[in-house]
């Protein structure tokens, strides 16, 4: 098991003033490996049902080396799955959320990065993945700007919401597509690197 503390994801939090004064603490667990399929590797996640200040609580945020695609089924609770692709000047050229509710799923393309969101104050997520052994995560851009190019927070009205990430020189409007309800039958297009 891996622990992603808050120390860990500073430099990626909304609020800055939570970043810097709050103690350390968990924030999410990842379980990797736990099956295998040939080239192919299972793991679990729990994101804790907690405020990172004004912002919910949410992954680090990566995009994979190479052309590799990951699929992600909730087993617990919520997701929202924010995704983003640049262009080859580094530009974000598409953006969209997708909310997956337990029992279904959503692919993660490739070339898209992408940060995985509780939107929950009160419920752990509880989410698996399929990816393969040889993808390589790179947080690099996520950490450069400071998380991805929306958060997803409190808003001042006390409603959660979509916020611009002001680090970012130009972000598209967020868009949003619907979750699969199954899992395909042949996870083969996993492997594509």
């Amino acid at each position: 098991m891996e622990v992603r503390k808050l120390n860990d994801m500073r430099e990626v939090l909304a609020d800055k003033d939570f970043a810097k004064n709050s103690p350390d603490k968990d924030l999410y667990y990842m379980y990797r490996g736990l099956k295998q399929n040939g080239e192919l590797r299972y793991d679990e996640t729990v994101v804790k049902a907690t405020m990172l200040g004004k912002e919910f609580n949410k992954t680090k945020g990566h995009y994979h080396v190479g052309t590799y695609p990951e699929i992600y089924m909730v087993l617990e609770g919520k997701a929202i799955y924010l995704l983003q692709k640049k262009d080859f000047k580094g530009k974000i050229e598409d953006v969209y959320a997708v909310e997956v509710n337990a029992g279904e799923r959503a692919i993660m393309p490739p070339y898209y990065g992408h940060v995985t969101i509780n939107p929950s104050e009160v419920k752990d997520l509880k989410m698996a993945n399929w990816i393969c052994n040889n993808c390589k995560s790179d947080y690099s851009d996520f950490e450069k700007l400071h998380g991805a190019c929306y958060y997803y927070t409190l808003l001042p009205s006390g409603q959660a919401g979509w916020v611009k990430n002001p680090n970012y020189k130009s972000v598209p409007e967020l868009r949003f597509e619907q979750p699969l309800k199954k899992i395909p039958g042949d996870l083969s297009f996993l492997l594509k690197g």
